[in-house]
């Protein structure tokens, strides 16, 4: 996903998050921690694999479920003895929807290869071609999951979504603009 739909996943979250359990929109402080937390797992795997060669990927470290379990109660942590749990908890449904929305389309229609990078580093990233594995997803899996693998179209729905989240961040009053 591109950085700007992992920001509007995110924010749509988070804002549905606030208005579920405060009954109000986002404030200000925590839409800054979505937007923080929508792109760490990125600012740390990235450099690292492109830029270092530290990491074998750009969806590993970060990506993982077990540094998303570790990051979540450091932030915990700093945020109780701090009294600001309400960005903390931004930051961590903005960390958290990162990974999710880089699984790929088929791992939401029981197909998880390609979603190793959350078990990671007791998972290596795929090293296999699906046209080659005995775990071949049925065409009507790769019909479904086409859109998203073409760059064009993959470009244009991260863009559509991040645009439809920015149109409820302005009906929520734009909070953080300030």
């Amino acid at each position: 996903m591109w950085p700007w739909g992992h920001l509007g996943v995110a924010y749509l979250l988070y804002s549905i998050y606030c208005h579920g359990r405060f009954r109000r929109p986002p404030r200000p402080g925590p839409v800054l921690a979505v937007v923080l937390g929508s792109q760490f797992a990125d600012l740390i795997d990235k450099p690292l694999a492109w830029g270092f060669g530290i990491l074998p990927s750009g969806r590993t470290l970060a990506h993982s479920l077990l540094f998303a379990g570790a990051l979540i109660g450091i932030v915990y942590a700093v945020a109780l003895v701090r009294g600001r749990v309400e960005l903390a908890t931004a930051f961590v449904i903005a960390h958290l929807s990162h990974p999710l929305a880089d699984l790929p389309p088929r791992a939401f229609l029981g197909y998880p290869f390609g979603s190793e990078f959350l078990f990671w580093p007791f998972l290596s990233a795929p090293a296999f071609d699906y046209g080659e594995s005995l775990f071949e997803p049925p065409a009507v899996i790769e019909l479904v999951a086409s859109p998203f693998t073409d760059p064009l179209l993959f470009f244009l729905a991260n863009t559509a979504l991040f645009v439809f989240a920015l149109g409820v961040w302005c009906v929520d009053g734009c909070p953080g603009l300030r």
